[in-house]
């Protein structure tokens, strides 16, 4: 359980005013002392997650936020930070100590505009100022992180929202690829950006589902695969490929073999398959002097030939004969430029489903495209529509 990551986990998120006892709610859930609690107002300051396991459920990740009455110019980016935590909220816990008020309405209508289940929490349920009758009015749930009265019926109710999670998370990302038994080759470039000693997150979580389906796993570079499938006395059911191999692997693999790479395995699990294929067919219509955001989800340091800062912007050039601009953003919180014409996102391993879908919804409510690493790479090198064929899209 301590393993897994973050993007598998569901996010849980913890709002409200200032001093209502959102640290001290997480406490009580937890029975540990994961937040610092202080009866200062404004204690927590920006959105921190605790990934932890929730029993019984298993791993989750919940998210202390700082509140969202916040004051001031410095409280004002406070409280913008806490409303984007909304985009990778799976689950919301609005708490209230004291009556409800245009805060919390206004986050009840943003949360069911967003479709994200809540549970509204009235804290302090000890103080002499609480009301019951204000309370089973909005249908909320009495709590005392203090004494942990009621905190028994918020886990209850809370497992119950995350057993419906878990009816909704996200395919397996080989559903539907391969058969029991099947075989799988990855083809895996060891370059300067590979970690050492170990493999990337996509691949390892691909080697898992593979082993999750009893099938079987054939792992190369890509220089060894002409010989690894000469090897093999049988055609792979599939061949999966870092999108910056595809152009020498869809070479090497015959034409019947079905073939995609990570990236696009990703699209599919947490985010539009249709739609993202969509917006790399939109690279066709890029005009001189349209602005391209590349988008990745995690920071790392760009070395030697950076997919994101080098190889796509130079395939893109290539591919269009077009001035383009192209801008970058990194991290956990996604923004746009109103001149954007195209989104480019990396394959989201580090994003939660619902964290890939707003980001998704973003981009579509502004009418701008969006695509990511492995179709946009497939699109400029001309095999786009043989790495869609496992999915039945064309």
């Amino acid at each position: 359980m301590a393993g897994t990551p973050k993007s598998n986990r569901p996010h849980i998120a913890i709002l409200g005013r200032r001093n209502v006892g959102k640290s001290s709610l997480i406490n009580a859930i937890t029975s540990q002392n994961l937040s610092i609690v202080s009866d200062t107002p404004g204690t927590t300051t920006d959105p921190v997650e605790k990934a932890m396991e929730l029993i019984p459920f298993g791993p989750v990740v919940f998210i202390d936020t700082a509140g969202l009455d916040d004051d001031g110019e410095l409280g004002r980016l406070r409280t913008k930070r806490s409303r984007e935590v909304l985009q990778k909220t799976d689950i919301a816990i609005v708490v209230v100590a004291g009556a409800v008020g245009a805060t919390e309405r206004g986050l009840m209508e943003k949360l069911d505009a967003r479709e994200i289940p809540f549970l509204l929490v009235f804290n302090k349920s000890d103080a002499e100022s609480f009301s019951v009758k204000n309370c089973r009015e909005w249908q909320g749930v009495p709590v005392s992180a203090k004494t942990g009265r009621g905190v028994d019926e918020l886990n209850t109710r809370l497992l119950d929202m995350l057993k419906g999670w878990a009816k909704t998370a996200p395919l397996s990302l080989m559903a539907g690829l391969i058969p029991s038994g099947g075989l799988v080759v990855l083809v895996v470039p060891i370059d300067t950006e590979a970690p050492a000693g170990r493999l990337i997150l996509p691949q390892v979580q691909v080697i898992r589902d593979i082993l999750d389906t009893d099938a079987l796993c054939m792992v190369m570079k890509e220089r060894e695969l002409r010989h690894g499938l000469q090897l093999l006395g049988r055609k792979p059911d599939i061949v999966i490929t870092d999108s910056q191999a595809f152009l020498k692997v869809a070479g090497d693999v015959p034409d019947e073999v079905p073939m995609t790479s990570f990236s696009i395995l990703f699209a599919r699990q947490k985010g539009d398959l249709i739609q993202l294929a969509a917006g790399a067919r939109a690279i066709d219509r890029l005009q001189d002097g349209d602005t391209v955001l590349i988008s990745e989800a995690c920071t790392h340091h760009t070395v030697g030939d950076d997919i994101g800062t080098v190889k796509i912007p130079r395939l893109l050039r290539q591919f269009t004969g077009k001035n383009l601009h192209f801008v970058h953003a990194r991290g956990k919180y996604f923004e746009m430029e109103d001149d954007v014409a195209l989104v480019i996102h990396c394959g989201g391993c580090m994003l939660t489903r619902r964290a890939m879908v707003s980001r998704i919804d973003m981009s579509r409510g502004q009418q701008v495209p969006m695509t990511n690493y492995g179709m946009a790479i497939a699109f400029t090198l001309g095999i786009f529509e043989r790495a869609l064929r496992p999915f039945g899209l064309n």
